[in-house]
């Protein structure tokens, strides 16, 4: 007789797979276009670039031994040069802590700054990456609202006035994953403002942010407080294969995430890191393909727009894309969008339901649609297949 298998951590009864992770398996079929994974195009990814760089880091001695816990230091240089231009101060490299892609930064800091039962605000709807992390720590989640400039900074006044304190507030304030929308500048700054004035950490989660297409974001929420600490990624722009993120944050917090990391993966590639270094230290290349990119998905973002515009008129509203990855989209007539995704899949169309992103529940009218990995025509049929389905 087997005996049974002892028992998982108790904590693991309060997680839940990702849905969008879970669908990917589901679109995986070539008949159906997906507007749910939120990948980037591996088309515009610079595989010839990538190869002369690979090429040229392993040329280099140690390229192929264990590097620095916090990041090789040549890239960590780069890092710091790059955000001191974003931050418009100086930025020390040792503010620059180099990770496993930004989602593994989220998951150290969540480890540094929360104890069982803190506080954690995030925006509503939320990424999903964060909820998975922020809820295997133990954390107590209060979400504030979205609207057309971002977190409803009011809402989290009202929460402070009452007396919550937050260990911090997570915002992802550039084209808005899942919302599709960008923080204002006024609300970045009262956000930093309250910051200091309560004592909360900021995370300003920014992976997508060098992606706009009319005008940059405003300047980040990091330019106006020290407690903030800014993450972000060369996935979006370069490839997520290298799994280079960095963060910037006080010296304090990045010995701290140091001590973790070293636990839990010793450090990164000096493989990928190396390659990240040359390709993000060359400007003139690097500015060049980041356009190349921003044209693509900003003409293939419209054209998502105005084909859910012009399919279903009032029938469903949808966010203006003017940066990232994203559509967020309600339907306005009470359509349940998770009842729908079964025919929608039937009739070769997929994207995520807004239920997903719920961190109490809601949302289910509303639904995350991807544009990043199809061309304008590709994207008038999905949304066609998708009235189809809807009725």
């Amino acid at each position: 007789m087997t005996a049974p298998l002892p028992p998982l951590a108790g904590k693991l009864a309060a997680l839940r797979s990702s849905a969008i992770r879970d669908l990917l398996k589901l679109t995986a079929r070539a008949e159906v276009i997906s507007l749910a994974g939120g990948l980037p195009d591996a088309e515009l990814m610079p595989r010839e670039r990538l190869a002369v760089a690979a090429d040229n880091a392993l040329r280099r001695a140690g390229v192929l031994q264990y590097t620095e816990s916090p990041g090789w230091a040549p890239l960590r240089a780069v890092l710091a040069e790059r955000e001191s231009a974003r931050l418009g101060r100086t930025v020390e490299v040792a503010e620059v802590f180099v990770t496993h892609g930004s989602q593994q930064a989220l998951s150290l800091l969540a480890e540094v700054l929360l104890d069982p039962g803190a506080l954690v605000v995030v925006e509503d709807p939320a990424y999903v990456g964060a909820l998975q992390v922020f809820r295997a720590a133990g954390a107590r989640i209060v979400a504030v609202p979205l609207d057309a400039e971002g977190m409803r900074v009011d809402v989290l006044k009202e929460l402070l006035a009452r007396g919550e304190r937050p260990a911090f507030v997570h915002t992802v304030s550039n084209f808005h994953n899942p919302g599709g929308v960008t923080q204002s500048a006024a609300r970045r700054r009262e956000l930093a403002e309250l910051a200091a004035a309560y004592g909360f950490w900021v995370i300003e989660d920014d992976p997508y942010g060098e992606l706009w297409f009319d005008r940059p974001a405003p300047a980040p929420v990091a330019t106006y407080a020290p407690n903030v600490i800014r993450l972000s990624s060369a996935s979006k722009i370069i490839s997520p294969t290298l799994r280079v993120g960095w963060m910037v944050a006080p010296d304090p917090v990045c010995r701290a995430v140091e001590l973790l990391k070293q636990g839990a993966d010793l450090c990164g590639s000096a493989f990928t890191q190396q390659i990240a270094t040359e390709l993000l230290a060359d400007e003139t290349w690097l500015n060049g393909h980041v356009d190349t990119v921003r044209n693509a998905y900003g003409e293939r973002a419209k054209a998502l727009v105005h084909a859910l515009r012009t399919t279903f008129g009032d029938r469903l509203r949808c966010t203006d894309a003017t940066g990232g990855m994203f559509v967020w989209a309600d339907f306005t007539d009470g359509t349940d969008t998770d009842l729908l995704l079964p025919r929608a899949l039937a009739a070769g169309v997929a994207y995520v339901p807004g239920s997903a992103f719920a961190v109490d529940g809601g949302y289910e009218n509303s639904m995350r649609l991807c544009f990043t990995t199809s061309d304008a025509a590709t994207l008038a049929t999905a949304v066609d297949r998708l009235a189809g389905a809807a009725g």
